[in-house]
């Protein structure tokens, strides 16, 4: 997702509902002399933890066959897997479900679970703004493995693109390497180009080689021009353009297979093939 700092946007859209949320229900719980504030945090905590719980495993059922293939990219919560109206509405049933002996502790409860989802919602509306003007897809000097002088947005034009920036030395770079090579040979019309950061043309052919990677689209950056250019702050970043060139997500830290092709079907994918209907 595009994000603030190292953190997507979707997950700080999530913290700040959950403590509007929380800030909410407290306010309503010390209005009730009946009610202390102590419980109500507790329940707004349960509702957060468990709604979690079901966001992320609503998200593997979702994409089970990625996931059952890696079964401990489960556990990769930060690949951003979440898929969160499962997760509100398990919260909200927990909330009913606890506050069902205790009815002065919903109205405040359900007060504060309110506004963090319309603080959630407003938020996704937000990120829709953001993507629409997000920056295009730069024109950066790069060269290929042969050496050869490249610009990049003028060598992609009218393609989607799966822009990964990595290195040899980055370890999640390295483990998320074989679920872009895959990504490759499935999605066909994507070109995934591979952006090396910081050494020479033969320190990543041979690494590409010695792992048996074969890229369609390999650039090296000696001088790591493509971080400076597009701010991101750590390796690996994968950055998704859509054939108009627009940044349309971006993410930080290794890719599961479940997360890159649930971010090209719904991001990257669903306006290339709305152009080509009405071409």
């Amino acid at each position: 997702m595009i994000g603030i700092g190292p953190y997507s946007f979707s997950v700080i859209a999530v913290l700040a509902a959950v403590i509007v949320a929380w800030i909410v229900a407290r306010v309503f719980a010390r209005r009730r002399p009946d009610i202390t504030p102590k419980a109500v945090d507790g329940l707004i905590l349960d509702a957060v933890l468990w709604g979690a719980v079901a966001a992320r495993l609503g998200y593997i059922a979702q994409w089970w066959d990625e996931y059952a293939a890696a079964p401990l990219s489960m556990l990769s919560i930060g690949d951003g897997g979440f898929t969160w109206w499962i997760g509100v509405l398990a919260a909200l049933a927990l909330i009913l479900w606890k506050t069902r002996a205790a009815r002065a502790q919903r109205a405040p409860v359900l007060a504060g679970a309110t506004v963090g989802v319309l603080i959630w919602l407003a938020a996704g509306s937000t990120l829709t703004l953001m993507q629409r003007s997000a920056p295009p897809l730069p024109a950066l000097e790069l060269s290929t493995l042969d050496e050869r002088p490249i610009t990049l947005n003028a060598a992609y034009a009218g393609r989607p693109v799966v822009l990964n920036l990595w290195a040899s030395w980055c370890p999640p770079c390295r483990r998320e390497m074989p679920v872009l090579h895959q990504a490759q040979t499935e999605f066909p019309d994507v070109a995934f180009v591979m952006v090396n950061q910081g050494e020479r043309a033969q320190q990543a052919r041979t690494f590409l080689e010695r792992e048996d990677l074969t890229f369609k689209d390999v650039l090296v950056d000696p001088s790591s021009k493509a971080m400076q250019t597009l701010g991101t702050r750590g390796l690996p970043t994968t950055l998704f353009f859509d054939d108009q060139g627009r940044l349309v997500d971006t993410h930080l830290g290794e890719l599961t297979k479940a997360s890159l092709k649930h971010t090209l079907l719904r991001n990257v994918l669903s306006s290339h093939r709305t152009n080509t209907d009405t071409e």
